[in-house]
């Protein structure tokens, strides 16, 4: 106890001598953000029609335009700048209020505990290496049965949160939400996190998305009928861009949104935070791997793992060590090194990113203090030449934060209120994210453009069917067998997991 009132006066002395000017002021135009990020003017000039919601998707005042659509031209591009009217429609906190501080709204969306309506009935998986990673379900507190119908066809949002396992409010928050539009939300929990028991001497890496792989098989097999969905919080990001690259194709997720992700992490482990963040993230990471001190001493330096001081230390003891002995040696610190490049080298999580075949969302606001300086974490490239990748830049909004003035608000809960009041929702919500707002806009824009896509590829198929010609007689004779067809499961699902043995509450 003692421990977190010492953290609390850090964090408030923080606070108190943390430069002002750098959270609080106005608004500034979307121009000078764009030319402060670098973005070239012949790629200004190549996006013709897409570069309206790039050099700032805000319309009528210039004040009003504070976010920024980075992307590269393209059909999709074209739909969601004319079908997501929540990407210009974001109205920051501004002036001496203390939302207005991208250090307080990410302390407070982090930390501050949030009393939400949403119940979670949780699925402990066991995996392939007799591993345990747990599904939280949720559900509505008013709601009698627990369990969703495996024939139900309402889509399936799968949520990542940070890497530490911490489940903020804003992941609650955006659980509740998701209910209200028709999901069913499920949080991913990685080996020990969560209070998910550790089974075997094994803990996640940062990006080793093996066993997410197999809980979104799992999902598929549970739910076959509904679409998936993906959001990734925070580090939390790391884990799905990895498994969207690693997977491509394959990796049955419609569209996916990172918020505030990190994407270059090997160098903001190394780089490191500001001290009063840093020591509380490594606190509690320390603080949930005690219970397992005994168990993990038998593999990895649990003295160097409960003395480190930094995030980098501790993810090194947890990863790159070889053995429960301490190094020694003039070669100890070069071994060290090598091992820390090639454990990034599997885990950084853009190193498959050519291979992502979906829509990737990534929310991000240049005043994140936990992300750092945009200019140098952000890959603006990435963003110009790839089409699956879409940048919502924001000038205020911290991590994960995004709060909106009093009138937005109170505007959007009213709205959220109201969809909740549809008898087949029934959550109501006391303050909506504007960065939930976006994403779920996002997944419905970019389902209803691939819908439309496919019908006109089915019209234009039966127009060539129906034509004369040895061309449709071709067509309408054609086996059945040369059609194209959807990728089975190259898995056998009940020779994987053991639903009898698998820990269920």
């Amino acid at each position: 106890m003692l421990e977190w009132l010492a953290a609390l006066c850090f964090v408030i002395l923080a606070v108190l001598i943390w430069p002002g000017s750098k959270y609080f002021g106005t608004v500034s135009q979307t121009d000078a953000l764009l030319q402060g990020l670098g973005i070239s003017q012949q790629a200004a000039k190549d996006m013709d029609g897409v570069q309206p919601a790039c050099a700032g998707a805000g319309t009528g005042d210039v004040k009003a335009r504070t976010v920024a659509l980075i992307c590269k031209p393209s059909a999709l591009a074209n739909y969601l700048l004319k079908h997501c009217r929540t990407f210009s429609n974001y109205s920051p906190c501004v002036g001496w209020t203390w939302r207005a501080s991208a250090f307080l709204q990410s302390v407070y969306e982090a930390c501050w505990p949030y009393d939400s309506p949403v119940q979670f009935v949780r699925d402990n998986l066991q995996l392939s290496d007799e591993g345990l990673v747990a599904l939280d379900w949720a559900v509505p507190s008013y709601q009698k049965r627990r369990r969703t119908s495996s024939h139900s066809t309402s889509p399936v949002l799968l949520i990542i949160p940070n890497s530490f396992g911490k489940i903020t409010r804003n992941v609650l928050k955006l659980c509740e939400m998701a209910l209200s539009h028709g999901y069913l939300p499920a949080v991913f929990n990685r080996r020990s996190h969560n209070g998910t028991p550790l089974t075997t001497l094994k803990l996640q890496q940062f990006g080793d998305p093996a066993d997410l792989r197999e809980a979104v098989r799992y999902i598929r097999y549970r739910q076959p009928a509904g679409r998936l969905y993906a959001v990734s919080e925070s580090s939390g990001s790391g884990l799905l861009l990895s498994y969207l690259g690693e997977c491509g194709s394959s990796s049955y997720v419609t569209a996916a949104v990172c918020l505030s992700p990190l994407f270059r992490c090997q160098s903001w482990f190394e780089n490191g935070l500001c001290w009063p963040l840093q020591w509380a993230l490594v606190l509690y990471q320390k603080i949930c791997l005690s219970r397992y001190k005994t168990a993990l001493g038998e593999t990895i330096q649990t003295d160097a793992l409960f003395s480190s001081c930094s995030l980098r230390v501790l993810e090194e003891s947890l990863f790159c060590q070889t053995g429960p002995a301490a190094p020694t040696g003039p070669g100890a610190s070069g071994g060290a090194s090598a091992a820390w490049d090639a454990y990034w080298e599997r885990n950084e999580p853009l190193r498959d990113v050519d291979e992502v075949a979906i829509p990737v969302l990534s929310v991000c606001a240049q005043d994140d203090p936990i992300r750092g300086d945009t200019q140098s974490t952000v890959p603006l490239e990435l963003f110009e030449t790839n089409p699956h990748f879409f940048l919502l830049l924001t000038d205020r909004g911290g991590h994960c934060g995004f709060s909106t003035q009093p009138e937005g608000s109170a505007a959007g809960a009213a709205g959220a209120v109201g969809s909740a009041a549809v008898p087949s929702s029934g959550v109501g919500s006391g303050g909506v994210n504007w960065s939930h707002k976006a994403l779920l806009e996002f997944f419905r824009a970019t389902t209803d453009f691939f819908a439309a896509e496919e019908r006109a590829k089915q019209l234009a198929a039966r127009r060539r069917g129906l034509g004369g010609g040895a061309g449709g007689r071709a067509f309408r004779h054609r086996s059945v067998s040369t059609c194209k067809r959807m990728p089975a499961c190259s898995h056998n699902i009940h020779a994987i997991y053991n639903w009898q043995r698998s820990y269920t509450r």
